[in-house]
């Protein structure tokens, strides 16, 4: 038996089926002149790259510098830019520069090292257990406040005139704002991916290396920046106040003979030294370190 369609079921299905759009691709036009025209000049693309632009501010507060000491006309109390220069690249010829810059990098790195190692373990626990977050807004509370500067009479007390001391120091300055900052990241982990690595049987040390510390790394990041920049800082006025460590002294130690010696302009080289550190280590360490991870994992922009 066949079935014999109406009229009304033809009207009914073809209204039921969408259309087709037919597909088809246009050509590009090429470029006219016009269009060729519209493109930036030279110096507005030049113009979009950051190490430019911040080129251009330190080549700017260069000749402010050197402007005033000319203006000022003692050499004493603020050496020019010029002189200051000479001096900086005569003490680095000569090698007395690179080997505090050396003295001071080594002890930094140990303090440094030490107080991540730290921070990770009391943040670990503190996201883990209750006695743990307990024991952490205790002594951050109590500890963060506190300057390290003012641990350094007791720090050569009790570990002498050596590096010891100085690694105490930079381990108080760097535990407790990476601490704070690790914890807050942990803490604001959403919810779904604690779930996750709960249902895949995650505990202990592998849930928070699995779980927690990727999608926390942007405060994390955060943290280790704050903390080199307390370090860098707590070591050269722990140097400028405490000396020489072990027989060695670092960039603080240059500075501070330097002052007692009225080398004005070695010691604006010696602060300079300092100032290029703190910027290699932020413009070109954490930045690769951020465009290799939270950048391509689009977690920041």
């Amino acid at each position: 038996m066949t079935e014999t369609l109406t009229s009304d079921d033809v009207a009914t299905t073809a209204h039921s089926t969408p259309p087709i759009r037919p597909e088809y691709e246009l050509p590009l036009e090429p470029l006219s002149a016009a269009t060729v025209d519209k493109a930036l000049p030279l110096y507005q693309r030049l113009w979009q790259n950051a190490w430019i632009r911040k080129s251009v501010i330190l080549i700017c507060l260069a000749l402010l510098w050197e402007v005033a000491a000319r203006l000022q006309g003692n050499e004493l109390l603020l050496p020019p830019f010029s002189a200051t220069i000479k001096a900086l690249f005569e003490d680095i010829a000569s090698g007395v520069i690179p080997d505090r810059a050396i003295n001071s990098l080594n002890v930094l790195i140990k303090g440094y090292l030490a107080g991540v190692i730290l921070a990770f373990v009391l943040t670990s626990l503190a996201v883990s257990t209750q006695i743990g977050r307990d024991l952490l807004s205790t002594l951050t509370s109590m500890l963060n406040p506190l300057p390290p500067i003012a641990l350094l009479p007791l720090a050569l007390l009790w570990f002498g005139l050596g590096q010891g001391s100085l690694v105490f120091v930079l381990i108080h300055s760097v535990l407790w704002p990476l601490a704070l900052n690790m914890y807050t990241g942990f803490t604001a982990v959403p919810e779904t991916l604690r779930m996750g690595g709960r249902n895949y049987g995650l505990k202990g040390l592998r849930y928070v290396l699995i779980i927690l510390v990727p999608a926390a790394l942007p405060s994390i990041i955060a943290g280790l920046k704050i903390g080199w920049a307390f370090a860098w800082r707590t070591l050269i006025a722990a140097e400028l106040v405490f000396g020489a460590s072990s027989g060695k002294g670092g960039l603080g130690w240059y500075i501070f003979q330097n002052r007692n010696e009225l080398y004005t302009d070695r010691v604006f080289a010696g602060l300079i030294m300092v100032i290029l550190f703190g910027l290699l280590v932020e413009n070109v360490l954490f930045r690769q370190l951020e465009q290799r991870t939270v950048a391509k994992w689009g977690m920041t922009r």
